[in-house]
């Protein structure tokens, strides 16, 4: 069911945002302060192409850069982010089909507000579940 799913997804929407990540990952990269910005980015660009068996959690000991870099994330980009994809999962959970894409949206809702310090993991490994040390 997560394959066909994700292959839904991937035609409907997750191939144009995981275009859009990357390319935004790009531009971030061209800087060297954009460089942590670019490659959460990136993160995020795998994560929007095939959302479903995937999961977000938390990576412990990312510290005080990663909080600071979250700040400046959401002031600068991530609101925007959150709110596009809030819409888009709204807009898909208005017919019954969409619902489960709509939940993938929001899914995709805290990872583009506060990247930084954040890591993606299947949920099918149990380890990768438990925070890390």
């Amino acid at each position: 069911m997560r394959l066909l799913l994700n292959i839904v997804w991937l035609v409907l929407s997750g191939l144009w945002m995981a275009i859009g990540y990357a390319f935004a990952g790009l531009v971030l990269c061209v800087t060297i302060i954009g460089i942590p910005f670019g490659i959460a980015s990136f993160r995020m660009a795998n994560f929007a192409l095939w959302p479903f068996g995937r999961q977000l959690v938390d990576e412990r000991g990312s510290g005080t850069l990663s909080a600071i870099g979250n700040v400046l994330w959401i002031i600068l980009a991530g609101w925007w982010l959150a709110l596009g994809h809030i819409t888009t999962g709204v807009l898909m959970c208005l017919t019954i089909i969409g619902i489960p894409l709509g939940i993938a949206s929001f899914k995709l809702v805290p990872v583009s507000l506060v990247p930084l310090g954040k890591r993606i993991v299947d949920t099918d490994d149990a380890n990768a579940l438990v925070p890390r040390r």
